[in-house]
């Protein structure tokens, strides 16, 4: 989704879910990220410059940590090394890894770190190495990490932009701002409200368009959609997003899945997982683990919709 099909879902739909008040000044700031971008809405007469600065720094510090397609990262160093030994990380490195093999098991693979290779192979990532990973052969402490086998490798693609997106609310509250809301690359968080006093409202796209599925409440929690229509070789039937168990591109038995959670690392990887696990095994666990989703099940050429945990409370409409 572009940078101003994003902005109208976030602004104007949600604008126009309650009455008009006198227009109050907000201030937006945007830059790139990720190879995508960023854009935060907050109250007018803030100090712009240094919310962007801060933002931009939290951004560069992921991507020098966790970026594949970064030589200098220290997730490349980590990939190219073949030593199987404890190696020293930035902690943010670290982390993430422990909640992405956290959300491996949780899924029963269905979230996989060590997917990379199997990406590449059908075209879509830069981590080259044998077919088939092995979570299992990773190990995390946290100012390290080590690997089983000289040739593992590691891709946080599927959860790295969340992380990143909790950083930028991190920053923003540091600075003391208590009303925000951060959009990155679709992901979205927010705190507070919006500068009119109203709540902040959200819309989860419907499949294919620029039309709003659902609008709905985040209050305060981090919202992640991941989907198979944004990329992939649709024509061909197939995805960009890959099932680690099966080793080939997911099966689309469901358009999107959005997800609800306290922070956006963990709505980021199991929106992922969730999507690879299809329109039966992914509510099933939503509903057994109490995760906050919105499944978008293909159904013919329309599309069936299954809520789980607490994602009905939050829509507004």
């Amino acid at each position: 989704m572009d940078l101003t099909r994003r902005i109208f879902l976030m602004s104007a739909i949600a604008g126009a879910a309650l009455p008009a008040r006198a227009a109050q000044a907000v201030t937006r700031i945007a830059g790139p990220a990720f190879g995508s971008s960023w854009h935060a809405v907050l109250p007018g007469g803030i100090d712009a410059i240094t919310a962007q600065r801060a933002l931009m720094e939290e951004i560069a510090a992921v991507d020098t940590a966790m970026s594949p397609y970064r030589a200098d990262s220290h997730l490349t160093r980590f990939n190219r090394s073949r030593d199987t030994g404890w190696q020293q990380v930035a902690p943010m490195l670290a982390h993430t890894l422990s909640v992405a093999l956290d959300i491996t098991r949780l899924s029963g693979g269905a979230f996989d770190p060590t997917v990379g290779p199997l990406v590449r192979r059908y075209g879509f990532g830069p981590i080259a190495g044998p077919g088939a990973g092995n979570p299992a052969g990773l190990q995390t402490r946290p100012y390290a990490i080590r690997k089983a086998a000289p040739d593992l490798t590691i891709d946080l693609c599927g959860i790295a932009k969340g992380y990143g997106l909790d950083r930028m609310v991190a920053a923003l509250t540091t600075l003391g701002h208590t009303d925000f809301l951060i959009e990155l690359g679709g992901e979205i968080a927010c705190r507070g409200h919006h500068p009119e006093g109203r709540d902040w409202l959200v819309a989860v796209e419907a499949p294919g368009g620029s039309a709003a599925q659902r609008v709905l409440k985040p209050s305060g929690m981090a919202l992640a959609t991941s989907g198979h229509a944004a990329n992939g070789f649709p024509r061909l039937g197939l995805s960009h997003v890959i099932d680690p168990r099966t080793t080939g591109p997911a099966a689309p038995s469901l358009a999107s899945v959005s997800v609800l959670a306290e922070t956006a690392e963990r709505a980021d990887a199991l929106a992922t997982a969730l999507l690879v696990l299809g329109s039966e095994a992914g509510p099933e666990l939503a509903r057994a683990k109490g995760i906050n989703a919105l499944f978008l099940a293909v159904k013919g050429p329309a599309f069936q919709e299954i809520m789980t945990g607490a994602f009905a409370r939050h829509i507004v409409r």
